[in-house]
């Protein structure tokens, strides 16, 4: 019974909705910066897949080269 009136003191809802629009702005900005660095780490983990690839190619030439020694 006193946990749904505690809650009810965090919960604000304006009259005047422009004040939903400051937290409209800081939502967006905060999603589109999230979604810049999920693309950032994903090129990023590409790339490195890529140069990890690259290393075990030539690592696999060395071990054939030595194997035929």
């Amino acid at each position: 019974m006193i946990l749904p009136n505690i809650l009810n003191l965090f919960l604000y809802f304006p009259e005047d909705k422009r004040e939903y629009i400051p937290a409209a702005i800081t939502c967006t900005i905060f999603l589109i910066a999230a979604l810049l660095t999920m693309r950032l780490i994903i090129k990023i983990s590409k790339w490195q897949e890529e140069e990890a690839k690259k290393l075990e190619e030539q690592l696999k030439k060395k071990n054939v080269i030595r194997d035929e020694k």
